[in-house]
């Protein structure tokens, strides 16, 4: 059985060959301290029980390596293991029924149209992997396996597992109604800490120079403000505020509220810009078109809130479409992608060849707010972050020494 493994971790694993012969090593002392048979998989506890004895002997950077070879081999005895001749044959018929009782429950939760369609992507992959078992069979140890093959077969990123994890967790824990957090030990990919790019007041500047009409103005209030992209585009009339100088992000990330600061210098686009909304607004209620969409149970509770000039998107599309859970037809706001082709095109023709997106811009505010000299507790409260550390990224990557230190060869 370890030579297949040996085989596996050279054309699957990702493993250097000089250390394949320690994971082949750490795996046979296992298996030896355990008294079983190395075609047996291990729980969690067994695996635990094993690493605790090894930290007693050996150093943490020893024991670390230890952990990821006893996933790796037990990823490898889920595909070598063949399928139980006793189970129940494939039923795409019971899958599906599931698959409807998971979008209801995305519903139930409130979560987003954006979730539920990745949820449900996630959702049959997953059931493409578990090829021809039941749902009422899946235990925690297929979703570890499902993660595992994403790992180690499919590379795919940290933030990718994650969102897979999530997703899979949900049907579990709301669809099938199982608990199997504590059976969760999934091989990871090792998390990489990636400094965010951030562009210079002066490439803003030039990609702003190269934009026009209503993709210019967004993309200024984005990096205005320190906005997320879906942020800035479910922004509505009553958000701004022209006196107080500030803009409401309702719902951001995390369900949350936060305010934000208005640009001065967008006070006078930002009016002209809502004359012209307002016209468009106006034509849907002389031809009495549905409302807006709004969050929650809003819709319920106040009928007529959506067509109130308040709740009008500040960036609605030009053209009706249909609300896809309630097949309302309806004005939204504009499609990410319209923003995203216009920065795009623009940064071809700026030259600048850094690996930039929309986002790039919120980055570039954090930055250059702590260039400026403001705290870094303020910059949170502007993003929205929840977690200081998530912040404190842009002290990494900013040009100037925002922390006033003197070094004391300077004395």
């Amino acid at each position: 059985m370890f030579e297949p493994f040996k085989q596996f971790l050279l054309h699957r694993g990702s493993i250097k060959p000089q250390y394949i012969s320690f994971y082949l090593k750490w795996v046979t002392e296992c298996y030896h301290f355990l008294n079983l048979n190395p075609s047996t998989r291990i729980n969690g506890d067994q695996r635990r029980e094993f690493l605790s004895q090894m930290g007693k002997r050996h150093e943490d950077w020893q024991v670390k390596p230890a952990d990821t070879a006893l996933r790796l081999y037990d990823y490898f005895l889920s595909r070598e293991m063949k399928t139980n001749p006793e189970a129940e044959p494939y039923s795409m018929g019971g899958w599906g029924a599931l698959a409807g009782k998971m979008r209801e429950m995305l519903r139930l939760k409130q979560r987003s149209s954006s979730t539920e369609k990745t949820y449900l992507t996630w959702l049959h992959a997953f059931r493409s992997f578990m090829k021809e078992k039941e749902p009422s069979c899946l235990e925690g140890r297929d979703l570890q396996d499902f993660l595992s093959h994403l790992a180690v077969e499919k590379k795919v990123s940290p933030s990718t597992q994650n969102q897979a994890l999530n997703a899979v967790v949900f049907f579990y824990r709301h669809v099938l109604d199982k608990n199997i957090e504590n059976e969760l030990s999934a091989v990871r990919a090792r998390q990489r800490r990636h400094l965010p790019v951030v562009l210079t007041v002066r490439e803003i500047q030039i990609i702003f120079d190269h934009l026009s009409g209503l993709p210019k103005l967004m993309a200024m209030l984005i990096y205005g403000c320190g906005l997320r992209l879906q942020e800035c585009l479910t922004l509505r009339i009553k958000d701004i505020d022209l006196e107080q100088n500030t803009v409401i992000v309702r719902s951001g990330k995390g369900d949350k509220d936060r305010r934000t600061v208005l640009p001065e210098s967008l006070k006078d686009d930002l009016i002209r810009h809502m004359g012209e909304v307002r016209t468009l607004y106006d034509h849907d209620r002389k031809e009495d078109l549905n409302g807006v969409f709004l969050p929650g149970a809003l819709e319920k509770k106040y009928p007529n809130a959506g067509k109130e000039w308040s709740w009008f998107w500040l960036f609605p599309s030009k053209s009706l479409s249909v609300d896809p859970r309630t097949l309302t037809v309806r004005r939204h706001h504009v499609h990410p992608a319209s923003l995203q082709k216009a920065f795009k095109t623009a940064l071809g023709k700026s030259g600048i060849a850094k690996q930039v997106s929309i986002h790039t811009l919120r980055h570039s505010f954090a930055t250059h707010l702590l260039e400026n000299g403001y705290d870094i507790r303020t910059i949170q409260e502007l993003l929205g972050h929840q977690n200081l550390q998530s912040t404190m990224i842009y002290t990494h990557v900013a040009s100037k020494n925002i922390l006033g230190v003197r070094s004391p060869l300077d004395k």
